[in-house]
């Protein structure tokens, strides 16, 4: 029998430009897909009820993909070394390939594999297939993890450029015998009760349709980027998010197709949208470059002074934010569009994340906390980031006396309201002069809008200038303390 070799699928859920197939290919030799589900990777950060809906269907499309190529994807549940080892008795395999993860219980996690493996004889070999650059190879001058993005993202820029992305085999050879396996559905992934309608009529999971989301945002969004993108009442963005945090395409793929389709399109215009896009996947290589050099701050603030900052308990402000009924429509657009579809516009995100932590007062982490359960692309190093950054106790982060308006951010970035009466259709009617705040509206014009102040749509939860006041005087006082 000739011994085959393990490839340890985990969030590289594609076949395109996958480095550990591609390396277990070249022995040539029978290959073992494989993925074990391991919630204890995370420790206190088990994958969110959105982010299980998406692993499901992903999975399913990868096995049908690896199926198609006379393969398939052996799968287990439990302890990732204890299903390795045996999976290895069961088929005498004698390497195991894998791409990184990078979060702090998946490292403890994969030396411990790593090292198990090897002292048994057998070959445990990972490599780079979640990010563009390694955050130990972009360093300072003094050889310290960077804290500011513009100096770290231009010596990522200065750098080598990412190698091209590999291209997707044609045939993975089969073992005489496959070992055991699980369905998908025995990992339980799926809601009990069906609430993921929303969720199947927005999204197509796996790396087909994330290739052709990146095409469709290419040709048709790229050049206009930099001003699309703030705009949450049109598809202005590349939605590739959850599809970066699955692995069903790779950002060594994002940055080369860009830079490929770009040069043929761009017919004189300017590439400053496409700058702006690639941009953002520098923010997500500095979000993993934080996580790996401070891995505390998943849960703490990277500003210790933080740690004592007077957050509030306030469950039924927490209720409200979680529902959408805070009273201010952006901050309940987002909110809802977060519940039905698993995801929210950017810009958006920065809103009722600010509206959290600054007018409510209430800590970050219970805001990174929901983002979790309820984001298709829960990604513990851009929840950390976006959500450190919005607080003011993160790397780079916004001061905290910059508090968003939610309503001149709204009236700014969705000034025709097509987003606010998108998600709160109680107030579809309404004037666009006084959508963005229904409680200035004279009563006349909410009666004929058929908007009931307190009864259809809620007053404001919290007076915003009275908020922002009281955001500063908490901030006075960790300032005091130092």
């Amino acid at each position: 029998m000739i011994q085959p070799i393990l490839v340890w699928f985990r969030r590289d859920l594609r076949l395109d430009d996958q480095p550990a197939l591609a390396d277990a290919l070249i022995h040539g030799r029978p290959i073992i897909p494989f993925y074990v589900s391991d919630e204890s990777d995370q420790f206190d950060w088990p994958a969110g009820a959105a982010s299980r809906w998406w692993l499901h269907h992903s999975l399913d499309r990868l096995h049908k993909q690896l199926t198609s190529l006379g393969s398939r994807l052996i799968i287990r549940r439990g302890d990732a070394l204890s299903q390795l080892v045996s999976v290895i008795d069961e088929t005498q395999a004698t390497a195991v390939f894998w791409t990184r993860c990078y979060e702090p219980a998946s490292i403890v996690r994969d030396s411990r594999v790593k090292s198990e493996l090897r002292s048994r004889g057998i070959t445990a070999e990972s490599s780079n297939g979640q990010l563009l650059f390694e955050p130990w190879d972009v360093k300072t001058k003094e050889g310290r993890p960077y804290q500011v993005f513009t100096p770290f993202w231009k010596s990522c820029l200065n750098r080598d450029p990412p190698e091209e992305p590999l291209p997707a085999p044609k045939r993975v050879p089969s073992p005489e015998h496959w070992p055991s396996s699980l369905t998908i559905n025995q990992l339980d992934l799926l809601p009990k009760i069906s609430w993921d309608a929303s969720l199947k009529s927005t999204w197509q999971t796996g790396s087909n349709s994330a290739v052709a989301e990146l095409n469709r945002f290419l040709e048709s969004t790229v050049f206009e980027y930099d001003i699309a993108r703030d705009q949450p009442g049109r598809r202005g963005t590349s939605r590739l998010s959850p599809y970066l945090h699955f692995g069903e395409i790779s950002p060594r793929t994002i940055w080369h197709t860009t830079n490929r389709i770009v040069k043929e399109l761009r017919d004189g215009r300017e590439s400053t949208g496409a700058e702006t896009f690639l941009k953002e996947i520098g923010w997500r290589e500095f979000a993993y470059h934080l996580m790996y050099h401070f891995p505390k701050t998943t849960t703490q603030p990277l500003r210790p002074e933080y740690s004592r900052f007077p957050w509030r308990e306030d469950a039924e402000g927490l209720a409200a934010w979680q529902r959408g009924q805070t009273g201010y429509p952006i901050v309940d657009a987002g909110m809802r569009e977060l519940w039905n579809t698993g995801w929210m516009h950017n810009r958006v995100r920065m809103i009722v994340a600010s509206f959290l932590v600054k007018d409510l007062l209430i800590s970050w982490q219970r805001g990174a906390e929901w983002f979790w359960e309820t984001l298709v692309d829960a990604d513990l190093a851009c929840n950390t980031l976006g959500w450190q950054w919005s607080a003011g106790c993160g790397a780079d982060a916004a001061p905290y006396f910059r508090v968003f308006n939610p309503t001149s951010q709204s009236e700014k970035f969705d000034p025709n309201g097509e987003y606010l009466r998108r998600w709160l259709p109680e107030l579809q009617k309404l004037p666009t002069d006084f959508l963005h705040a229904p409680w200035t509206a004279p009563e006349g014009i909410l009666v004929k809008a058929a908007v009931r102040l307190g009864q259809t749509y809620p007053y404001p939860i919290v007076d915003h200038h009275e908020a922002r006041l009281r955001a500063l005087q908490a901030l006075s006082q960790i300032k005091q303390r130092k």
